[in-house]
């Protein structure tokens, strides 16, 4: 097994403030470590209020410099450029985010990165493309109107991104709001620094006026993320992350009525009827469980499987968990990586707990795998599957964010609805079924943001991506992304 020890010189990962590579004021910094094997990566600098004014300044600036005089075709084949700089270094950004992340090579070259670099290039394409309304009006002259919509940039936007997936779920939304003629600050996940400070230097390597795009490295609370979501001069927030601190950023929003966009927590269901294709079931129920060790917001924790397969469901799964190889991600055969922090250890392994406390029968996993020399320092858990817990049980109710799932037979679509819907959150949910009827008849009645069948986590970026309920306020994806991050003006033309 390779393995890759920390760096001798740790890295400085600094704010990008007005095109300019700068150290917090105060000089505090805080430590990134490596969640393979704990090593230090680097120390992050920590912003405050000061960072965050600079920051929305500067944005502010380019909104009124050159960044505004701009046509939509010219920003447009500018962020294509910037598509094509991160694909021409893709290797530095696949290393930054397995660094910080330490999930499996093979999910960051096939997903993660080039979902980031598309995401400029869809909504560079978007903003061009899609048209507003025009309506003749009647007047009691005779002689009529003319009613236009045009979109203008809703300004600067603040955008707070999670740990999970950081370039991608990022650029996400730094993409159509730069499409769109914002511009943003940008406050990622003090887990996942890296990639978001690396996509400064893209923006300066191709061109990018300075203040477009800002990065202020910090925490939430007392820090750069609470500073950003009151400051008087932003007008939008878009954040993705846990629903607790979204109540907490609507909340320092509201003073200023700004403008949010949140995609929350999820409990999500899967739902396994005895008719699927059973392979693909499974297949599909792996990802959805253990990709990115479970710490993905679309993932299942809960699943329902009907009871004449359930037993062969159960037997089935576990056989494949167990067969998931931990380890270091450089190595191909690496299959499942570990949990983002320590802290975030801890968490995951306290729901282990509370489930065997509550009686939970343990098919596989519940506690740490062994791994051998640096890497058992590392943020490991073992991949868990639970069966008999009442639906009033905690790991069955609260989001844990870990690679575990409780399974529950069940006799009919009445029956599974009611379970499907029986929680806070409306995330995703994914039905695996062959009879395409009862699929749109389900999909039609579980309250979330999007529905699944026969697959997951297949994404047409042209179409509404969100929550509903807990899980979120606002969709993006296509036009829905350009109805957020621009005010629709009308125009009315007497003739």
């Amino acid at each position: 097994m390779t393995h890759h020890p920390a760096s001798p010189h740790p890295k400085q990962f600094q704010h990008f403030i007005d095109g300019r590579f700068t150290a917090s004021s105060s000089g505090r910094t805080f430590e990134k470590r490596r969640p393979t094997d704990n090593a230090l990566i680097g120390h992050v600098s920590e912003g405050g209020q000061e960072e965050i004014d600079a920051a929305v300044q500067a944005a502010r600036a380019a909104l009124d410099g050159p960044w505004g005089q701009m046509s939509v075709e010219e920003r447009s084949a500018l962020l294509d450029r910037v598509a094509d700089e991160i694909t021409r270094r893709f290797d530095d950004f696949v290393a930054a985010e397995m660094a910080d992340t330490g999930q499996p090579r093979s999910m960051m070259e096939h997903a993660f990165i080039p979902r980031g670099a598309a995401n400029f290039k869809i909504f560079a394409d978007v903003a061009k493309n899609v048209a507003t309304e025009a309506f003749q009006t009647a007047t009691p002259d005779g002689a009529g109107a003319l009613n236009y919509a045009i979109r203008s940039p809703k300004g600067v936007i603040g955008v707070i991104c999670p740990w999970n997936a950081p370039l991608l779920l990022m650029t996400w939304k730094v993409a159509p709001a730069l499409a769109c003629g914002n511009t943003v600050v940008v406050k990622p996940s003090e887990e996942s620094p890296g990639t978001a400070t690396l996509l400064g230097e893209v923006m300066n390597a191709v061109g990018i006026p300075n203040g477009v795009y800002n990065v202020v490295h910090g925490f939430g609370g007392h820090s750069a993320g609470a500073f950003l979501t009151a400051h008087h001069d932003v007008d939008a927030i878009t954040f993705t992350g846990e629903t607790r601190t979204g109540a907490t950023i609507m909340k320092a929003g509201a003073d200023t009525i700004k403008d949010v966009s949140f995609e929350l927590g999820g409990k999500n269901a899967g739902i396994v009827f005895a008719d699927c294709d059973f392979e693909a079931a499974i297949e599909g129920t792996m990802r959805s469980v253990f990709l990115n060790c479970g710490q993905v917001c679309l993932g299942t924790e809960r699943l329902y499987v009907e009871r004449p397969i359930f037993e062969r469901f159960v037997a089935a799964l576990k056989q494949r968990a167990e067969a998931l190889k931990p380890g270091d991600p450089q190595d191909s055969s690496t299959t499942l990586g570990p949990l983002i922090s320590d802290a975030q250890r801890a968490k995951v392994l306290s729901y282990y707990e509370k489930a065997r406390a509550e009686g939970a029968i343990v098919v596989t996993g519940g506690g740490v795998p062994e791994l051998p020399g640096d890497l058992a320092q590392g943020f490991w858990v073992q991949p868990t599957i639970w069966t008999g817990l009442p639906e009033n049980a905690a790991v069955v109710r609260e989001e844990i964010f870990g690679p575990c799932c409780h399974i529950a037979p069940f006799d009919d679509e009445a029956e599974v609805v009611r379970l499907a819907n029986d929680t806070p959150y409306g995330l995703s949910t994914a039905i695996w079924t062959r009879d395409l009827s009862r699929a749109h008849r389900l999909a039609a009645r579980i309250d979330v943001g999007i529905v699944w069948v026969n697959s997951w986590f297949l994404r047409d970026l042209r179409t509404p991506f969100g929550g509903s309920k807990q899980s979120g306020i606002g969709r993006e994806g296509g036009v829905h992304s350009l109805e957020f991050y621009t005010e629709l003006r009308n125009v009315c033309i007497k003739l």
